[in-house]
C-alpha cells in the first residue's frame, strides 16, 4: 500500500478558518482625498461664481474646473445653492472682524469698511455679489449669511434691550457698501483721508450700536 502524499495546495485563509493578516491601511488617505477635492470644488466654484455670477455657471462646469466628478460635487455639497453658500462664508472674514473685545467692535468694523473701500481690485465675494444679485436663491443664501455670519455674531457682543434691532442697523451700514460700489464706484471715497473716513464710520457703528436711551418717565 502506497504512502499518503499530503495535499500542498494552498488553502485560502477563509476557508481554513484562519484570519488573515490584516494589512495595513493607510492612515488618513481618504480624507485627505476628500479635503484636497472638496478645496479644488469650493476654489472653482468662486471663480466661476466671480465670473459668470449664479446663473451663468452650472454643476458641471464647476465639476470640470475642479477636475473631480460630477456627483461629488453633489454628494459634498448637496447643490449648487448649498455650494455658493460655502463658498460666500469662506470667502468671508467678517466674522473675525466681529469677534474680539466688545467695547472695540465699533472701530473695528469701521477699520474693516475702509479696507474694503481701499482694495484696488474687486475681491472674489464681491464679483460674486455684483454678478449674482437678484436671483431668488442667492437671496435666500444671503439672507441665511447675514444672519449667521453678521446678525447673530454682533448680537453675541452686545447687552442691554434691542440687540437685534441694533445688529441689523449695524449691518445696513456694513452691507451697504455693495450697492455704492456698484452705483457709484469708489474713486471719492478712496480719495478721503482714510482716517477720517475711519473716525466717522466708527462714529455710525457706534451710534448704530448704541443702547436705546429710554425716556424718564
Amino acid at each position: 500500500m502506497g504512502m499518503r502524499v499530503e495535499d500542498k495546495r494552498t488553502v485560502p485563509a477563509e476557508a481554513s478558518g484562519e484570519r488573515r493578516p490584516e494589512r495595513p491601511e493607510r492612515a488618513g488617505r481618504p480624507k485627505r482625498d476628500r479635503e484636497a477635492t472638496e478645496r479644488r470644488i469650493l476654489d472653482a466654484a468662486r471663480d466661476l461664481f466671480g465670473e459668470h455670477g449664479y446663473d451663468g455657471v452650472t454643476v458641471r462646469e464647476i465639476a470640470a474646473r475642479a477636475e473631480a466628478n460630477v456627483a461629488l460635487v453633489n454628494r459634498y455639497f448637496g447643490s449648487k445653492a448649498a455650494l455658493f453658500g460655502e463658498v460666500l462664508t469662506g470667502e468671508s472674514v467678517i466674522r473675525g472682524v466681529i469677534a474680539g473685545d466688545p467695547a472695540g467692535l465699533p472701530r473695528r468694523l469701521a477699520e474693516h469698511f475702509v479696507r474694503q473701500i481701499d482694495q484696488r481690485s474687486a475681491t472674489a465675494m464681491s464679483r460674486m455679489l455684483d454678478r449674482s444679485a437678484g436671483q431668488p436663491e442667492v437671496k435666500k443664501i444671503l439672507l441665511r449669511y447675514l444672519e449667521d455670519v453678521i446678525v447673530q455674531p454682533i448680537i453675541a457682543q452686545l447687552e442691554g434691550p434691542d440687540a437685534r434691532a441694533r445688529a441689523l442697523l449695524a449691518s445696513t451700514i456694513i452691507m451697504g457698501g455693495g450697492p455704492v460700489r456698484r452705483l457709484f464706484g469708489l474713486d471719492d471715497l478712496r480719495a478721503a483721508d482714510p482716517a477720517e473716513v475711519t473716525d466717522r464710520l466708527t462714529a455710525m457703528f457706534t451710534a448704530a450700536l448704541a443702547p436705546p436711551v429710554r425716556p424718564e418717565a
